[in-house]
């Protein structure tokens, strides 16, 4: 029996693994639904390739969810989550960009001034997780991380084009992301890649950890529900090689994503009772999970600029306006088109998980609701009307044309998609705040032995992409679970 037992290899599941098991007396267990592949010679090419995303429909290391993205009429998207050890990390496009001060401000209103999860409290984190191979000198960076984070050194035409129409338009120039308290402009993107190579999670923190006696990996194994004494956690049900088993622990950990994380709760008796009773599923705890996610809304513009198109990281660089970030992606998803996201960083709108059945197959539903605050449309309107200058200055022509402000509503919808950046399931906060699941250190609300360590607990919209901040929330739970 293990003294800390972990659901799911991603992102956080890599990193809370390797620091658990760094202490030879903690013995550390980690489920994994997807494989393994127990060093870099064994992996496929295109999950070390910084310029590949692995992501198409012939990839077998994906979780796919149809989702809806917004409502009246529906509008109907998929998104795609890591099924693999090193989880999303090791298929997405190493954008690395940590949370903003203002990201850590909301999130300590959330937990009633409590400075647990200030920006100073995590910058030590941030730190720890990174080799800045541009800025490491810095007080605000760290040189010594499993993480190497770069920025493009020769940036590809259309990002080079990019930056020149933001600096022609007036916007300033932010030579590093991820200082504190970097202001609006345009920046080259920090990715966690060097030499050509995807570096995620499971690279940099969890295979060089294999060795330890006390870290055992089992992949391919698909957990479906946790086993309570009561209302304490003492193990989890799982499937392995079509054989049903039980895996015991003193505690158990969660880090299966925003998405599973969320569902695996629900199906084993924690979550709103009503809904609970309704699949069958016996309750117990009541908790508010799925009841609210946040995620960035995403709308794509394609557009015709004849440049040449070198191998390179998908985003190189960004604007950032306020709540917006734009996006010119350096690599074609449709040969010949390029692409700019114009995307809203805290939306007002949020969504709802919530299972359709009890059975551990049954995907959960997922509605985004995105564009239901008039707020995120009057910002996204605005925001695409920015993108619109900023495309004329580079003279790209657009495929079809960006309608006038006044008119942009349908045309919002019919270009709507995500980030891929689903938070929030799982709420932090205290034990007196109805949205909360979890406390502070991460613990389930109401139950024992049980914590949820990813995407799912932060209780606010991030201003950034994740990657970088869930690594920064397992290493913090890290040092919660040993102290």
């Amino acid at each position: 029996m293990a003294d800390t037992l972990i659901v799911g290899g991603g992102t956080a599941g890599c990193v809370l693994a390797e620091r658990l098991s760094a202490d030879p007396a903690h013995t550390v267990r980690l489920l994994e639904a997807g494989a393994l592949w127990a060093g870099l010679d064994a992996m496929p090419a295109e999950l070390m390739d910084a310029a590949a995303l692995p992501i198409g429909p012939e990839a077998e290391w994906l979780w796919r969810y149809e989702v809806v993205l917004a409502d009246d009429p529906p509008v109907p998207g998929t998104i795609l989550r890591g099924r693999l050890i090193g989880g999303s990390g090791a298929v997405n496009g190493g954008y690395f960009v940590r949370g903003t001060v203002a990201d850590f401000d909301a999130w300590t209103r959330v937990l009633g001034g409590s400075d647990v999860w200030s920006f100073a409290s995590v910058l030590p984190l941030y730190c720890r997780i990174e080799r800045d191979l541009d800025f490491g000198d810095q007080p605000w960076h760290g040189n010594r991380g499993p993480i190497p984070v770069r920025r493009a050194l020769d940036p590809a035409p259309v990002s080079a084009a990019f930056a020149q129409a933001c600096l022609a338009a007036g916007f300033a120039e932010v030579p590093d992301l991820n200082a504190p308290g970097s202001g609006e402009g345009v920046g080259a993107v920090p990715c966690n890649c060097d030499q050509g190579r995807r570096i995620g999670p499971g690279v940099g923190y969890l295979l060089p950890s294999l060795s330890r006696p006390n870290l055992t990996v089992a992949a391919e194994t698909v957990v479906t529900r946790i086993r309570f004494d009561g209302t304490r956690a003492v193990g989890v049900e799982c499937v392995r090689d079509g054989e049903t088993g039980i895996e015991w622990a003193d505690r158990v950990v969660l880090c299966a994503g925003a998405i599973e994380s969320a569902a695996l709760l629900l199906r084993s008796g924690v979550g709103d009772p009503r809904q609970l009773r309704a699949l069958g599923i016996p309750v117990v705890h009541p908790a508010p999970v799925g009841a609210w996610f946040s995620d960035h809304p995403e709308v794509g513009i394609s557009y015709l600029l004849d440049v040449a198109e070198p191998p390179t990281v998908p985003l190189e660089t960004v604007l950032e306006v306020d709540d917006v970030e734009i996006r010119p992606y350096a690599v074609s998803f449709t040969p010949g088109v390029h692409r700019l996201g114009v995307t809203l960083m805290r939306p007002r709108s949020a969504g709802v998980l919530r299972l359709r059945s009890a059975e551990s197959d049954a995907a959960p539903l997922i509605d985004y609701r995105y564009l239901t605050a008039e707020q995120d449309r009057a910002r996204l309107r605005d925001a695409v009307a920015t993108a619109g200058g900023l495309l004329r200055r580079m003279n790209a022509r657009p495929v079809d044309p960006i309608p006038e402000p006044g008119d942009v509503g349908a045309w919002l919808r019919a270009n709507l998609a995500t980030s891929q950046h689903l938070s929030g399931t799982c709420r932090m906060g205290r034990e007196n705040d109805a949205a909360a699941v979890v406390d502070e250190m991460c613990r389930v609300h109401g139950v024992i032995g049980l914590s949820v360590v990813d995407l799912s607990v932060v209780p606010v919209p991030l201003g950034r992409g994740p990657q970088a901040t869930t690594m920064m929330i397992a290493e913090k739970a890290a040092a919660h679970l040993t102290s």
